[in-house]
């Protein structure tokens, strides 16, 4: 393990050089909560923050992204040919990203870069980006990330760690991009890997002791689908919804969209936006028809996908990582945590 010490005093100035050879994304304050944006020249990111409102997904996985574009105008050569638009794939950084968030992308992926099916949007959106994580030394209530198969000093989807010491932080090298970024900002003094590390390692207990909120999914695999699809819990869960959809917009994890043309005069594009399994139009059949038209079906439909479906699946824990977003932003207070244990418990 190789740790270097970056003096915050310097801070500013490195990351400065480092914008030469990177775009910089990162936490920045919008009135009273923050949210990840490019990081102009002379601007920092600001890291007195628990967690943003909205997760960092939007930066490899636009809300609103264009893929195609085409022209309707007769006279020329191209005309209703469908070409891919120019996009900026040069390298860019997510500096001060949450474990979490960074570890969220490990599970989209299994849907966007697969064997089967690579997304070329998705993938050339990751692949081209270095995640700075920042340790969570404190974490909020409603985090349970330790029981969602992370942590606040989790290491995996991340290439650097960065550690908060007060004065300077630690950065703990994960991956080869993360050693890259650090040699060009100039920080490139590797500290004795020992005593950096028990300090690092007593501030991961520290952080993991504070989080007393968990979920349990030890009995979810053995459960059928069928069972749990008809279990009468559901419509008092669902009762109090009022399928605004929040939880899936803020959630690290969901990535449901819809694609659909826009024309202006001759000229038009096809783009991709984010969509909601909560929403009525969702699974809305041209023909009238729709699936899924009962407030409690969309309900079951997204905690059974992330906790049961893909699960079952992927064979690989749950569609969650336990940012708590969901919880603390939910308007009629619906708890995934309580969920979860109800499906978990459900026939014992």
């Amino acid at each position: 393990m190789k740790v270097v010490k970056i003096d915050k005093r310097n801070w500013a100035g490195k990351l400065e050089k480092l914008k030469e050879s990177y775009r910089l994304f990162g936490p920045v304050k919008d009135n009273e909560f923050h949210i990840f944006e490019r990081l102009d020249k002379g601007e920092l990111p600001d890291f007195n923050y628990f967690n943003t409102r909205l997760s960092p997904k939007s930066i490899i996985y636009p809300q609103s992204e264009t893929m195609l574009e085409f022209s309707l105008d007769k006279s020329k050569e191209n005309h209703h040919i469908l070409k891919e638009t120019d996009t900026d794939c040069s390298p860019r950084a997510v500096i001060g990203i949450r474990p979490c968030d960074a570890a969220a992308f490990l599970l989209v992926k299994r849907n966007f870069d697969t064997a089967e099916h690579k997304d070329p949007y998705w993938v050339k959106a990751y692949e081209t980006t270095t995640f700075v994580g920042l340790a969570c030394n404190n974490p909020q209530a409603t985090c349970f990330c330790t029981s969602a198969g992370c942590g606040p000093f989790y290491e995996e989807g991340l290439d650097l760690l960065l550690v908060d010491m007060e004065d300077h932080y630690f950065a703990k090298i994960i991956t080869s991009k993360g050693e890259n970024l650090l040699e060009a900002a100039g920080w490139n003094t590797g500290t004795d890997a020992d005593p950096a590390g028990k300090q690092i390692k007593t501030m991961k207990q520290e952080a993991e002791a504070k989080i007393t909120s968990s979920i349990t999914t030890d009995k979810l695999k053995d459960k059928t689908t069928t069972d749990l699809f008809d279990a009468p819990f559901w419509e008092e869960v669902a009762f109090a919804c009022i399928n605004c959809g929040t939880c899936t917009y803020v959630c690290p994890t969901c990535w449901c969209f819809d694609i659909q043309d826009e024309v202006n005069g001759y000229s038009g594009i096809r783009m991709r936006n984010w969509d909601s399994c909560m929403f009525p139009l969702f699974t809305l059949h041209g023909s009238g028809h729709n699936p899924r038209s009962t407030n409690m079906q969309r309900v079951r439909q997204r905690f059974m996908h992330k906790l049961k479906y893909y699960m079952d699946k992927y064979d690989n824990g749950i569609q969650c990582v336990g940012c708590g977003r969901c919880i603390r932003l939910c308007p009629v207070n619906i708890d995934i945590r309580k969920v979860c244990d109800l499906m978990n418990s459900y026939g014992d």
